[in-house]
This record gives structure tokens, C-alpha cells and sequence, in this order.
């Protein structure tokens, strides 16, 4: 998913949405899903360490933790989402 896309879904999906700039800079859900993107990347290229760091800095700026294993599906959006815990499935994968 691209960037717009990212800020359409917010749009679509929480009526409180005014602005791209407040979408782009306000939102810690979406800031959470561009950092977890960079964090399964990573692990998905065997970068564990890197990648468990990534997430772990992503969890401290936005109160969302993601496990960098975790597949996010399109148009996931997370509101008010501080202490939002999403793990990876454990059938599989790496």
C-alpha cells in the first residue's frame, strides 16, 4: 500500500479526519503501521535483531506494538490505539 492510500483509509474510516497534514502528522495508528511495514521488512529478510530494535522503537513512540512477524492486511487503520498489542501467528511462517 502507498502512502495515499494509507491516508484515504484514515479518512474513509474515522470521521474526526480533517486534514492530510493533521492525518499525516497526528495519527500514532498509522504512524505505527509505516513503522511495523520498515520492522517486517526486515524480518522477512532475516534481520531479527533489527527488526525486534525497529519495532521496539515504534512501540516507544506510539504506544502500538506490532510483532515485526505479524502480516497487516490493506486498509488496517488503528484509532486511539495506545497499549494495542498485535503478535504474529505462530503457524508457520518465520
Amino acid at each position: 500500500m502507498s502512502i495515499r492510500e494509507d491516508v484515504q483509509t484514515v479518512f474513509a474510516k474515522d470521521p474526526a479526519a480533517k486534514t492530510t497534514l493533521e492525518v499525516i502528522t497526528c495519527y500514532p495508528g498509522l504512524h505505527a503501521i509505516w513503522l511495523h511495514r520498515i520492522s517486517h521488512f526486515l524480518w522477512m529478510h532475516n534481520l531479527f535483531f533489527l527488526a525486534r530494535f525497529t519495532s521496539h522503537i515504534a512501540r516507544f513512540l506510539t504506544g502500538v506494538e506490532i510483532h515485526p512477524g505479524a502480516k497487516i492486511g490493506k486498509h488496517f487503520f488503528i484509532d486511539h490505539g495506545m497499549g494495542v498489542v498485535i503478535g504474529r501467528d505462530r503457524r508457520g511462517g518465520r
